[in-house]
C-alpha cells in the first residue's frame, strides 16, 4: 500500500519556533520565488517515489505521477495507492484512467472526505518542511531545488519514519 499527496515548496521558510540570544535578532531572509510542487508516493516500509513540478500542478501532472509510477511496478502485482479527494484526483481526466492503472496493477482507493490525517505521506511532507530541510535552503531557489532533490533521494535510506 502506498500513500500519494502532492506537498508545496517556495523560498518562504517552514520555521515553527527559533531560539536566540535575548537583545540578539536572527534574521530569516524570505523571499518571493516560483514553487516546487513534489508528488509523492510512500509504503510504510520508507519506499518511496517522487516526481516534482515546477509551478502549478494539474490532473495532467498527477496523471504523469500515476503513469510513471504504474510503469515501475508490475500487473502481476497489485499495488493499493491511497489519496485524498482533492479536485485534481476527482476530474474526469484522472478518473479517465483509473482502468489502465488498474490493468497495471495499480489500484486507487480515495480516502474519506476532510481526513488528511489518514494519509501517512502528509508526515513525510512534515518532516521535511520542519526537520530535514536545512535552514541555508532558502538562501536561493537553485539551493532550494538542490537541497530538496537530495533530501528527496534519501528518503528510505537516511531519512526515514518508523510507522507502528
Amino acid at each position: 500500500m502506498f500513500y500519494f499527496d502532492e506537498a508545496g515548496f517556495n523560498l518562504t521558510p517552514v520555521v515553527p519556533y527559533a531560539w536566540q540570544e535575548c537583545g540578539q535578532t536572527r534574521p530569516l531572509p524570505s523571499a518571493s520565488s516560483p514553487r516546487i510542487n513534489v508528488l509523492g508516493f510512500l509504503n510504510k516500509a520508507n519506499q518511496s517515489f517522487f516526481h516534482s513540478v515546477i509551478g502549478r500542478v494539474s490532473s495532467a501532472e498527477v496523471i504523469a505521477a500515476f503513469d510513471a509510477f504504474a510503469a515501475q511496478g508490475s500487473s502481476d502485482t497489485l499495488r493499493l495507492v491511497v489519496l485524498d479527494n482533492a479536485p485534481i484526483h476527482c476530474s474526469q481526466a484522472f478518473q479517465d484512467c483509473i482502468d489502465r492503472w488498474l490493468a497495471q496493477g495499480l489500484v486507487v482507493h480515495f480516502l474519506p472526505a476532510y481526513s488528511p490525517e489518514l494519509n501517512l505521506i502528509e508526515i513525510v511532507w512534515r518532516k521535511i518542511k520542519y526537520e530535514w530541510l536545512p535552514l541555508n535552503a532558502y538562501d536561493s531557489f537553485d539551493t532550494l531545488k538542490k537541497s530538496l532533490a537530495e533530501v528527496l533521494s534519501l528518503v528510505g535510506s537516511k531519512y526515514r519514519i518508523t510507522f507502528v
